[in-house]
């Protein structure tokens, strides 16, 4: 529907709750799909880098390093794009620190993830590059696992719709994204969802099929994710701050298709494929 308050004929409900007390903590749906896309990540990686020869036991290392720097920078990257809500008229500072409500970055993440997964890699004597590689189809699917947490949250949806598949959301939330209640949305966060599993699928059969080159892997992650990613911003109507008439992560995701397709092709023209040695360069 767009806007109206009709009823439609099918829509996807939202959940009633986004958090349950187990004693005096509370625990967070977010917090939960967070942690097990983290889980599924790091778990899936060292299979793989055990299927290559290597000691699984240096990736949950590396993983010491890499997990908590990319929360950090995730949550920086919101916090720097969507400052208003913490810094702004009316705002609380201190909820930049409530990553339970939602707003982790996909791009701060991957970028501070990697200065730890650097740092990791540099204690274990492995290759950045190998590492890089063998992590990105699990870092995928990790995204496609967490983006399940918006949907406990009730937020990041897309503009009205009345598809079949459209997104129910409680009539407070509508209300405050300046829509009359019943209004349904685009689910962007099962859009990016089923392209993250779809790219985790094409991640794999490029592996099996073709001559993929060290690093090649990693930055076909990059190209298939902000090629969706690009798609699904456009679609969202939270608020964000624009550049020249766009929001702020459809520039980011622009600059990193064109960079990662760029990588892709010239690293398709180096000699040194994937290979079962990972040790460090």
């Amino acid at each position: 529907m767009r806007g109206s308050g009709e009823t439609v004929l099918a829509s996807i409900p939202s959940p009633t709750w986004n958090a349950f007390h187990l004693g005096p903590l509370t625990i967070h749906a977010y917090a939960l799909c967070l942690l097990a896309g983290i889980g599924v990540a790091v778990w899936w990686t060292a299979k793989r880098w055990q299927a290559r020869g290597g000691d699984p036991d240096a990736i949950y290392t590396i993983c010491l390093w890499a997990v908590p720097f990319g929360i950090v920078g995730g949550r920086i990257y919101h916090v720097i794009t969507s400052p208003d809500q913490y810094f702004g008229a009316g705002g609380n500072p201190v909820a930049a620190l409530y990553i339970w409500n939602g707003g982790l970055g996909i791009w701060g993440a991957i970028a501070l993830g990697a200065v730890g997964a650097w740092l990791g890699c540099r204690s274990t004597g492995v290759s950045i590059i190998d590492f890089a590689d063998v992590a990105a189809p699990p870092i995928l699917l990790a995204q496609a696992i967490g983006r399940w947490g918006n949907w406990f949250n009730q937020e990041l949806f897309g503009g009205p719709t009345d598809l079949p598949w459209a997104l129910s959301v409680s009539p407070g939330i509508a209300q405050a994204a300046g829509y009359a209640p019943g209004t349904t949305f685009h689910p962007t966060f099962l859009y990016e969802s089923l392209w993250s599993l779809l790219g985790v699928a094409l991640l794999l059969l490029c592996e099996r099929r073709l001559r993929m080159r060290r690093g090649q892997v990693f930055w076909l992650y990059v190209l298939i994710y902000t090629t969706g990613r690009l798609w699904v911003e456009m679609l969202r109507v939270d608020q964000a701050h624009h550049f020249l008439g766009l929001r702020l992560n459809v520039w980011t995701a622009v600059v990193l298709l064109v960079v990662s397709a760029a990588a892709v092709v010239t690293l398709g023209r180096r000699s040194s494929s994937i290979g079962p040695t990972p040790g460090a360069d």
